[in-house]
């Protein structure tokens, strides 16, 4: 994996990689806002609504009546008119969160944990956020078809400002009450755990009026794409430009979906399951809302125009709820706001690691993570952890690698004879390939030989690459002296001309007999051009790379000397 030649394909490979990706980037840009409004996210909204009274985009239509009719939508006025209402801010162990009293949303979340830069005093990575800039909010609301229901901009009342999980204490709850009127009551309850990024969240209805209330209850996400730096060098070497970043969805017939917003328009989501959720994803952290397993949501996308940019939105609707007059029913999901961890997301919903995306190579990626995962529980390194996965990957390859580098050392031990039949035939290129054909039969020598190994090693580097890329686990994570986090390049560039330096002595160890002269000036550049492309390489892929090729490059050494003492002692 280490010759010039196994070098060249694999640059040449990735290079095409991050040239495809970015292709992908600058011609499937997110769309810019329309000139029409957007229709509500509705199936079953089939007549017209009358003029002067059309609910909101983002406020789905109820499809509790025999025939349809426009929300009850408490209250009508649009939330940007309203007066700023203070938050609650409500502290765990591992997150900070603000809802909003005006419907009840999750508008702000911080994720203690997870510091946005390596400085000790850096804030934490911000989520959720009402700003529009950077809007991202996770709702909730009821909509219905024959009384008052509150939406995700009705007016809620709370008892205080303020909670915090007490020291001791497993469980916070945080009520919100909405009252109409006509009798209706809901209480918006929300359920922190200790060390959870799970936040369960209840509707409770409480019908006192006379009539019986029928409606919807819906959750759902609403954003716009988040801005990621791909300006510069440093902007290249951005890892979070190559992470997806749109809605997903899961359910246990289609499995996972995801849908890019630029794809929001062209092929939007409208389907209805049971046992899934909906999530927005991004780099390393995602949102979700996960329903009841044994309840049947309508599920769809959509893009609400608003004055400043286009929101994009996934929702999740439930089957109709009725209350009779004197009766409570609750509806409860639970909404998940924090990092893809992998070891711990599917025993909270089914499929809901596969947030954790690595395209293409997730058959290799997983396994790979895994074993990364092991090693880092004996070590407490990722760094030494990626090393002991490569030293465990030499080992699974060892046999293919020795038939490598044999012949290469074959080939290297007959590079005279084969100048010889170059002098021998000149410009004569059917009569020197003829006798090589035969000089190759002859000593039982395969130049192609080398080449299975590096096949069978090129998907593990690109799934290496994604592990490095999505696992969160990593992100920020140090190894030893300047590399302070194995996600980011090298800082001083230490690992990618040690990179350099071993691909220049692999090449006194590679036979060139053969080579095209131009190929040939070409090779003697690689080990620059290798230590150039590295420097923009997450730190810890050049240090599983550094390590395979030492590991080679000392192998092969190993195998020729052996062949050259073999050789002597025949003689």
């Amino acid at each position: 994996m280490t010759s010039p030649r196994n070098i060249l394909l694999i640059a040449l490979l990735f290079i095409s990689y991050l040239l495809w990706m970015q292709w992908q980037e600058d011609y499937h840009r997110v769309p810019g806002p329309a000139a029409t409004t957007a229709v509500p996210a509705s199936a079953t909204a089939t007549t017209p609504v009358p003029a002067g009274s059309e609910p909101k985009a983002d406020v789905p239509t109820p499809t509790t009546t025999a025939t349809p009719t426009v929300p009850n939508v408490v209250p009508a006025t649009p939330t940007d008119t309203q007066a700023p209402v203070a938050h609650v801010v409500v502290t765990t162990d591992v997150l900070r969160v603000e809802i909003d009293p005006i419907g009840g949303s999750v508008v702000v979340a911080d994720l203690l944990g997870y510091p946005q830069t390596e400085e000790k005093s850096a804030p934490p990575v911000r989520l959720l956020d009402y700003r529009d800039a950077t809007f991202f909010e996770a709702q909730t609301g009821l909509v219905s078809g024959n009384g008052a229901a509150p939406a995700h901009d009705a007016v809620f009342t709370v008892a205080q400002n303020s909670y915090a999980l007490a020291n001791g204490a497993d469980t916070l709850e945080v009520p919100l009450t909405w009252t109409d009127p006509s009798g209706i009551v809901v209480q918006k309850m929300f359920v922190f755990k200790r060390a959870s990024y799970v936040i369960e969240q209840r509707q409770e209805i409480d019908n006192k009026g006379a009539a019986t209330w029928t409606g919807n209850a819906y959750r759902q996400l609403q954003r716009v794409p988040p801005i990621v730096d791909t300006a510069g060098l440093k902007g290249y070497s951005n890892t979070e430009r190559y992470s997806f970043v749109g809605a997903a969805w899961y359910n246990p017939a289609d499995k996972f979906q995801k849908l890019k917003f630029d794809k929001f328009e062209k092929e939007p989501l409208n389907k209805s399951f049971a046992g899934g959720w909906a999530a927005m994803l991004q780099h390393y952290f995602f949102v979700a809302w996960i329903p009841p397993a044994g309840e049947t949501d309508d599920y769809v996308t959509t893009i609400v125009q608003t004055k400043d940019a286009p929101r994009y939105l996934v929702r999740a609707v439930s089957p109709a709820i009725s209350v009779a007059p004197g009766a409570t029913r609750s509806d409860s999901a639970r909404l998940y706001i924090g990092p893809k961890l992998q070891s711990t997301l599917d025993q909270i919903a089914p499929g809901l690691a596969l947030s954790v995306d690595y395209g293409m190579f997730t058959v290799i990626s997983e396994p790979l993570h895994w074993i990364l995962a092991q090693f880092h529980k004996l070590t407490g390194n990722w760094g030494f952890a990626i090393i002991l996965l490569v030293l465990l990957i030499k080992a699974v390859f060892f046999k293919l690698s020795e038939t490598q580098y044999r012949s290469m050392a074959k080939m290297k031990k007959l590079q005279p004879r084969i100048a010889a039949l170059k002098e021998r035939h000149g410009d004569d290129r059917q009569k020197m390939n003829t006798a090589m054909m035969e000089l190759y039969q002859k000593e039982k020598a395969n130049p192609l030989a080398g080449c299975l190994p590096m096949l069978v090693q090129i998907p593990v580097f690109f799934a290496l690459y994604w592990v490095l890329l999505e696992s969160v686990e990593l992100r920020q994570a140090p190894f030893v002296g300047w590399i302070h986090n194995l996600t980011a390049p090298d800082p001083y560039y230490v690992l990618p001309i040690l990179n350099g330096l071993v691909a220049f002595a692999t090449q006194h160890l590679t036979p060139t007999a053969g080579m095209d002269p131009t190929q040939a000036k070409m090779m003697k550049f690689m080990p620059v051009v290798f230590s150039v492309m590295f420097a923009f390489f997450p730190a810890g892929l050049v240090l599983y790379y550094l390590v395979n090729s030492g590991l080679s490059l000392l192998q092969q050494w190993i195998i020729i000397k052996r062949m050259e003492a073999g050789d002597k002692a025949k003689a």
